[in-house]
C-alpha cells in the first residue's frame, strides 16, 4: 500500500511539473510574440527593417563605414585627408599629379631595366595590364541604370504628380547650390566622404535616440504639410483635377 501511494504521489508531481512547464513555455512564446510586435512598431529612420550594417551591404565596405576595423577605417580617412590637403591646400592639380607620377615611375623602370645589364641581374618584371571587358560592361550598365533612374525621378517631379517629391528635390538642389557657392568640388567630395565615415557609426551608436527624434520630426512635418495642403494645394485647380483622377 505504501509503495502504491508513493507511485501515485510521484505521478501526480510529474503531472504538476508538466503543467507548469507548458504554462511557462506558453508564457515565453507570448512574451516573444509581444516583443516581436513591439519591435515591429518601433519607428526606424527611412523605414528600414534591417540593421545598419546590412543596410550598407554587410561586407567590407560596411565594416569600413561603421569602423568595425578601426585601423582600416582610420587609414582610409587619413588617405582622404592627405588627398584633400594635397589638392586643396597645396593647390596641386590632378592632371599634374598623374603626369608627374607617370614620369617618375617610367624613369625608375627605364633606369632599372638598363642598369641590370651592368650588374648582371634580371630586368624587372613588368606585368601586362589589361582592363577586363566584363568589368567595363558592368560599370557601364550600372551607370546607365542609375542615370535612367535619375531621369525617371526628374520626369516624375516635373510632371507635377507628387508635391512631396518636388519639394524634397527642390530643397536638395537648393542645399547643393549653397554648398557649391561655399566650396569647390574637391572640398565637397571630402565633406561627403567624411560624413560617410562618421554619420553611420554615430547613428548606429545612438539609433534609438535618433529614431525617436526623427519620429517626432516626421509627425511634425506631416502636421505642417496637412495645413499647407489644406490652405494652398487644395486651392490649386490642377491639383484638384489630378487628385480626382487619381481617386
Amino acid at each position: 500500500m505504501a509503495e502504491e501511494h508513493k507511485e501515485e504521489s510521484e505521478s501526480l508531481m510529474e503531472k504538476i511539473k508538466e503543467k507548469l512547464h507548458d504554462s511557462s513555455s506558453s508564457s515565453d512564446s507570448d512574451n516573444e510574440s509581444t516583443a516581436a510586435t513591439i519591435k515591429a512598431k518601433i519607428f526606424r529612420l527611412f523605414g528600414r527593417e534591417q540593421p545598419v550594417h546590412k543596410v550598407f551591404g554587410g561586407g567590407q565596405p560596411a565594416d569600413i563605414l561603421l569602423w568595425r576595423n578601426k585601423k582600416v577605417s582610420a587609414g582610409v580617412l587619413a588617405g582622404a585627408t592627405a588627398i584633400w590637403v594635397f589638392f586643396e591646400l597645396m593647390e596641386y592639380h590632378f592632371l599634374t599629379l598623374i603626369g608627374h607620377c607617370l614620369i617618375l615611375s617610367l624613369a625608375i623602370l627605364f633606369l632599372w631595366s638598363n642598369a641590370t645589364t651592368f650588374i648582371n641581374k634580371s630586368p624587372p618584371h613588368i606585368p601586362v595590364v589589361e582592363v577586363p571587358e566584363d568589368l567595363v560592361v558592368n560599370i557601364a550598365l550600372s551607370l546607365r541604370y542609375e542615370i535612367n533612374r535619375g531621369f525617371s525621378v526628374l520626369r516624375d517631379v516635373a510632371s507635377g504628380r507628387d508635391l512631396k517629391k518636388f519639394l524634397a528635390v527642390a530643397a536638395g538642389l537648393w542645399v547643393l547650390s549653397i554648398l557649391g557657392n561655399c566650396c569647390n568640388f574637391i572640398t565637397l567630395f571630402y565633406i561627403v566622404f567624411v560624413a560617410l565615415l562618421t554619420v553611420p557609426v554615430l547613428y548606429e551608436k545612438y539609433e534609438d535616440k535618433v529614431d525617436s527624434f526623427a519620429e517626432k520630426g516626421t509627425a511634425e512635418f506631416k502636421k505642417h504639410y496637412a495645413v499647407f495642403h489644406a490652405k494652398v494645394v487644395s486651392k490649386i485647380p490642377n491639383a484638384q483635377l489630378k487628385s480626382k483622377k487619381l481617386h
